[in-house]
């Protein structure tokens, strides 16, 4: 019989973050599979790597905040004859503004997004990452080391990702499976734009770090077997001292910095992904 092909499934693909990473394990001689919203944005990455030399990688449009969209990934990989050796949960989204003013469907399918759909593919492929000792990269954000007042359910959903990652990390050690957490900080990629975040003040302007760097960081210490990569010092420092601080200082110094966001905005309801 045939072997199956295996690939890198990388979610949230169509561009920052994921885009970069699904480059980086292409250069590194890695076959692909590609999820996002965008067929065109997909498609467009799939010429470019193939473009290289490469070869060309699956394109899996999916919404997957959609019911049914594990399913729907699972059944595209089965019909390619693909398995997954490296799972890449990227995907996810942000609304900035308070728990009472937002729409509360948008903010059902932040959970949908970056923990229902994180999790549902973990849970779905693991059986073949753990007989190929495969790999899981989930990418998280040092913001899950911290309460988010004016973001919550964003800070909240990234918080799962951190302890969900480590634990399972810790679990799947006997079985050779490497599970490494990325938790960057501010990254310029089109999260920030689309959320309608201020980019030419501040740390936007001076400190904020670039999805292909962010990339490279996660793919290394996803390669060295690591747990947890916090790329940045400043950011090691903020998610180390985060549990140290108290929330009588924490919550409202949170809340000031996502209050100074929102009067940027034109509109109320901000949507980001990334």
């Amino acid at each position: 019989m045939n072997e199956s092909r295996p690939v890198v499934l990388v979610t949230g693909a169509s561009g920052g973050i994921g885009a970069d990473l699904a480059r980086i394990f292409a250069r590194n001689g890695y076959d692909l599979a590609l999820v996002a919203r965008s067929k065109e944005l997909l498609e467009a990455l799939a010429d470019e790597i193939a473009g290289l030399g490469r070869p060309r990688p699956l394109v899996l449009p999916c919404d997957l905040a959609a019911a049914g969209a594990i399913d729907v990934i699972a059944e595209q990989l089965a019909a390619a004859d693909a398995v997954p050796v490296i799972l890449v949960n990227n995907a996810g989204y942000g609304l900035l503004g308070e728990v009472a003013a937002l729409d509360p469907v948008a903010q059902m399918g932040i959970i949908d997004v970056n923990i229902h759909a994180l999790l549902g593919l973990s849970l779905r492929f693991l059986p073949e990452l753990r007989a190929r000792r495969g790999k899981i990269l989930n990418v998280a954000s040092v913001v899950g080391f911290f309460p988010g007042p004016g973001m919550a359910v964003y800070y909240a959903s990234k918080a799962f990702v951190v302890s969900f990652g480590q634990a399972l990390a810790h679990e799947l050690r006997g079985d050779d499976v490497v599970v490494t957490t990325l938790c960057p900080g501010v990254t310029l990629t089109g999260f920030q734009a689309r959320a309608g975040f201020p980019t030419d003040v501040g740390i936007m302007r001076f400190g904020a770090a670039t999805s292909a760097s962010v990339a490279a960081s996660g793919y290394a210490g996803l390669m060295a077997g690591r747990r947890l990569v916090i790329p940045g010092l400043g950011n090691k420092l903020l998610c180390y001292i985060a549990p140290l601080i108290p929330s009588a200082i924490l919550l409202p110094l949170v809340a000031s910095m996502q209050k100074r966001r929102s009067t940027k905005l034109d509109r109320s309801n901000s949507f980001a992904s990334f």
